[in-house]
């Protein structure tokens, strides 16, 4: 039998930030990943925007990593060539109805800490950093940014197999034992050995923790499907920054971002589905058109098509209230060196090395 220090399952953003912490703390490291290619599922179909975190609960922590993990990420994109800019986002307020509640996301952005140097704009001083906004008022976060995903997690990969780790692919974690005193993880006919097992597997995360043996099926959080859908933009766009509506139920609204090559698209919208599919609805265009021209009236809707979508995992479903993040650890659940991440999205690219770090901690 193959021994390891640690087996990290899922080689998402999440799972390879993870990996390459623990290798960078000289544990020797195997990657499981089921899919053929690493970072295929959630972390290939964001909207790969670098967030500030002045949108979540104060001490959850999609708050507490978000505001951590930007600073590492800038920090290391910085120091490995991956290509990203730093922005700005302005969250705005399309009328006097919505005031209120943008000046709620203002106090909160403020008295968190999470970007020192937002600025609260009227509906002239918006225009004058963004000329094309039609606008009430609007939050400038001036740290939020954009950031090519899959350099960065390619980054990853290769500073964790620099030291040591090795990613295995088309391998799927089919049961996991408890067994004198170590784990023992079944892919195939292959079975490793660790003293450490980190379920980072994104949607998969509820099946591998079902295969778990020891695990209190009580212990397996309820999962449900938001899928959203984006829709490209061609030719520029008269906006330098990245535009946001206010937060919606289960997320941040129908927004305006830019890739690197200063293409732009719209989304993602929210759809509750029971299945994971990522085919686009082109009959979505006039959902579309509607929330771009909240912001932009003079929007092209000939220039607007089907882009990609993506399907995120919730903890809670219609009608219910956001669920922060879970992530257990021995001291929750009991068991040496095992630790379940569910219900991983946004923004969890952004707080991905400081997942990283904190799952580390907790062994």
């Amino acid at each position: 039998m193959n021994r390891t220090d640690a087996i990290v399952i899922g080689a998402g953003v999440v799972g390879l930030a993870i990996a390459r912490e623990l290798a960078a703390s000289g544990k020797s490291v195997v990657i499981l990943e089921r899919e053929t290619r690493f970072g295929s599922g959630t972390s290939s179909r964001s909207s790969e925007v670098i967030h500030a975190g002045i949108h979540y609960a104060h001490g959850s922590h999609r708050e507490r990593l978000c505001i951590a993990g930007k600073q590492m990420l800038y920090d290391w994109c910085a120091a490995h060539g991956v290509p990203h800019r730093r922005l700005g986002k302005l969250t705005f307020a399309a009328n006097a109805g919505e005031r209120a509640r943008l000046e709620a996301i203002a106090e909160h952005a403020f008295a968190s800490g999470a970007d020192p140097d937002s600025r609260w704009l009227e509906a002239d001083e918006a225009r004058e950093l963004e000329p094309a906004l039609s606008a009430h008022a609007a939050l400038f976060s001036p740290s939020s940014g954009i950031i090519d995903s899959h350099t960065f997690m390619l980054s990853l990969l290769g500073d964790a197999e620099d030291r040591g780790a090795v990613l295995a692919r088309n391998a799927l974690a089919e049961r996991i034992e408890w067994h004198c005193g170590e784990w023992r993880v079944t892919s195939g006919e292959t079975t490793l050995a660790a003293q450490i097992v980190i379920n980072a597997a994104g949607h998969g995360s509820w099946d591998v923790a079902r295969s778990t043996e020891p695990l209190d099926p009580a212990r397996i959080p309820p999962r449900f499907l938001a899928k959203g859908s984006y829709f490209t933009y061609s030719g520029r766009v008269p906006f330098a920054h990245l535009i946001y509506p206010l937060p919606s139920h289960g997320g941040l609204g129908t927004h305006l971002t830019l890739d690197m090559t200063g293409a732009a698209r719209f989304g993602p919208d929210f759809e509750w589905v029971e299945t994971i599919d990522y085919a686009v609805n082109p009959e979505a265009k006039a959902r579309f058109l509607e929330a771009a021209r909240q912001f932009w009236p003079d929007v092209d809707a000939n220039r607007l098509a089907p882009g990609y979508s993506g399907v995120r995992p919730k903890l809670v479903g219609p009608g219910q209230p956001d669920a922060d993040w879970l992530i257990e650890g021995p001291d929750t659940h009991g068991f040496a060196g095992l630790v379940n991440l569910f219900g991983i999205d946004s923004p969890g690219l952004t707080a991905s090395l400081a997942i990283g770090e904190y799952v580390a901690g907790l062994l």
